[in-house]
């Protein structure tokens, strides 16, 4: 469904009869700027033009819809934003003691006066000032509230367990996240021999602090460091609950922490791919070599000449696949310096085009370049870290069966039995009126759909072209209306929408074509078909109202519906509007992935089509300082 715009049919028929109209009215008489700012032309002419009553209880005459004396202002429907990131408050750990009624434990013979007792470093927990999220804290306080055993500290020194704690958090890079988040510093060794009192503030410090630590880490590896509805209201998730009552009392117990926390890491094949990803491009990242630039603005068609051909085949032998490149290897090689762009040049752009998923025409264009020379090595690391905190905000498994819309990639996966099954071409949402990230069920297929015009098109389009002709709906075929009753386009007082609904019937010029997949959500995105089929030509296809339109829906509602391509046509030629109950669960995600495995576990990379790498980045940036500041 187009979101915020008007479909192309409409707004081709709108033009015209306003281009009609508007010469009708010069006709009549002439058209000041006063007239124009006041709402129409003529506005004596309007009082004295014949009146019809409206639904509103004022009149409007046949030749302009205004009530006598100015309209009101415009208004306007806006969209959701992005926000400037807003931390999780932290708070003081407060360690309240069971009561001890043994005597006091030591590690070592406390006559020495080298070693702290356990007690003293128990005792000095409660006055340990260390801060933490509230459910960490809480977790923490409960641990040692029950009066178990301390975990990371022994006599005057950590333990192994602890250091294998600290070794396993400074590799949290490996999995998407941030070791500063996670560091701990352990005491320094010359306040055993020095200051006892020091010692044992410095050991609770150490236990108090490493056990918040592996706890914040066991919760941000489960969903996530940073709250992804706080980045924009175009972000809708529920947070993951994640159990951290049992981690502390796991880890004491457990033979091997390192492991412990490892396996608490995301296991799906996508993560694992986006991991490995990022280990071989770190490693690759220092020896790096200069990269290859195209100059920007280059448009390069077949038959012209270029200076920047030679950037081209440098590409083209550094990023093409091996398979483009034994195809047309005698081109490649024989190319020196040449600024004509052969016909041998041109089949080998094309076939990488073609592997790249763009339109194989050969012209080399903003598109074509991006795939070209690709992204640098940092903003790909930069991408996977972000893709690997987004997964984290997914199920931990996606499902055996599922569909799977990623925006910037521009397409749609069906996965069944836990493999890709298919994949089209989809349009989403252009920047002013961007898709969502989230996930639903799909539960409907309606055939030959009618299409409800959001409010916000109803407000931010219609609304000022209604004010100019009330009746123009009514002539394009619209349903109108009014608090449930069906009324003429021409009787409301378009001075207000409120209570008024608008929607286009099915049919061949409809807005959402001859169906729609259905997951009912408080955004009113949904997958479906579209008349606009040059728009899946493009190669940057962010360009429909925020709803995803599918080059082949009918193979799609045949997916999802467990049947036929065949049947959804007999269903649609029946003419008339169905809705047709999809069996079984089929989870959808409406996500974005700048970086994302292919069905063959090749991680791929993808433009910021909304910019929101950069809001997530900052985020992480804005999370990291406030877990730093203890005070």
């Amino acid at each position: 469904m187009p979101k915020f715009k008007t479909p192309f049919v409409w707004a081709s028929a709108l033009s015209i009869s306003l281009i009609a109209s508007t010469a009708l009215v010069a006709d009549a008489h002439a058209t000041t700027l006063m007239d124009l700012l006041r709402g129409g032309p003529g506005k004596s002419t309007e009082r004295n033009a014949e009146k019809r009553p409206t639904l509103f209880g004022g009149s409007s005459s046949a030749a302009a819809p205004m009530l006598d004396g100015d309209p009101e202002p415009l208004p306007k429907v806006s969209g959701p934003r992005y926000y400037t990131y807003k931390t999780e408050a932290q708070r003081p750990i407060k360690i309240a003691l069971p009561a001890v009624s043994a005597p006091a434990a030591t590690d070592t013979d406390v006559t020495t006066g080298s070693v702290a007792p356990v007690s003293d470093v128990r005792a000095a927990l409660a006055e340990t000032k260390v801060l933490a999220t509230d459910d960490v804290a809480k977790a923490v306080e409960a641990y040692y509230a029950s009066g178990k055993p301390l975990i990371w500290v022994e006599g005057d020194a950590v333990t192994e367990k602890a250091k294998s704690a600290m070794s396993a958090l400074a590799a949290a890079g490996d999995v998407g996240l941030d070791a500063s988040d996670y560091l701990v510093s352990p005491p320094e060794a010359t306040l055993a021999a020095t200051d006892i009192d020091a010692q044992r503030r410095a050991l609770a410090r150490f236990e108090l602090m490493l056990s918040a630590k592996v706890v914040a880490y066991v919760q941000d590896t489960v969903r996530g460091r940073i709250d992804p509805n706080k980045l924009s209201g175009y972000h809708d998730f529920k947070r993951k609950p994640v159990n951290l009552g049992p981690v502390l009392n796991m880890l004491r117990l457990s033979p091997d922490v390192a492991a412990y926390l490892r396996n608490r890491d995301p296991s799906s094949p996508q993560f694992a791919a986006l991991k490995g990803e990022l280990a071989k491009l770190r490693a690759e990242e220092a020896s790096a070599g200069p990269s290859i630039v195209i100059a920007s603005g280059t448009l390069l068609k077949p038959g012209n000449t270029s200076p920047e051909l030679r950037n081209v085949v440098a590409a083209l032998r550094k990023n093409g696949s091996e398979a483009m490149k034994a195809t047309h290897a005698a081109t490649l090689s024989a190319y020196v310096d040449g600024q004509d762009y052969t016909p041998e040049l041109v089949a080998a752009v094309e076939d990488f085009q073609k592997e790249a998923g763009l339109k194989p025409d050969g012209v080399i264009g903003p598109a074509t370049i991006r795939a070209l020379v690709g992204h640098s090595n940092a903003e790909k690391i930069s991408k996977l870290v972000i893709a690997m905190e987004q997964l984290r905000w997914l199920p931990a498994d996606l499902g055996s069966r599922y569909v799977f819309i990623n925006q910037p990639a521009y397409r749609v996966y069906y996965v069944n039995d836990g493999r890709e099954q298919l994949s089209m071409r989809v349009v989403v949402g252009s920047r002013a009126n961007q898709t969502y990230f989230f996930q639903d069920k799909i539960e409907t297929v309606e055939v030959n759909p009618y299409w409800g015009v959001p409010q916000s098109i109803i407000v931010n389009e219609m609304l000022p072209k209604l004010r100019q002709d009330p009746t123009y709906l009514d002539r394009l075929g619209y349903e109108v209306s009014y608090k449930g009753r069906t009324v003429a386009s021409s009787q409301v007082d378009w001075n207000s929408t409120h209570s008024v609904d608008v929607r286009q019937p099915p049919g061949g010029g409809n807005a959402l074509g001859e169906l729609k997949i259905l997951f009912p959500n408080s955004h009113a995105i949904y997958m479906h078909d579209t008349p606009q089929k040059s728009f899946f030509q493009r190669d940057v296809r962010a360009l429909s109202h925020g709803c995803v339109r599918l080059a082949e829906p009918r193979v799609m509602a045949a997916a999802v519906l467990g049947t036929s391509v065949e049947d959804v046509g007999r269903e649609i030629a029946q003419g008339r509007n169905k809705a047709i109950p999809v069996k079984g669960d089929i989870p959808v995600y409406v996500s974005y992935f700048t970086a994302w495995p292919n069905k063959d576990g090749q991680v791929e990379f993808f433009d910021d089509v909304y910019g929101r790498d950069e809001h997530t980045m900052k985020a992480f940036e804005a999370t990291t300082k406030a877990r730093g500041a203890q005070g």
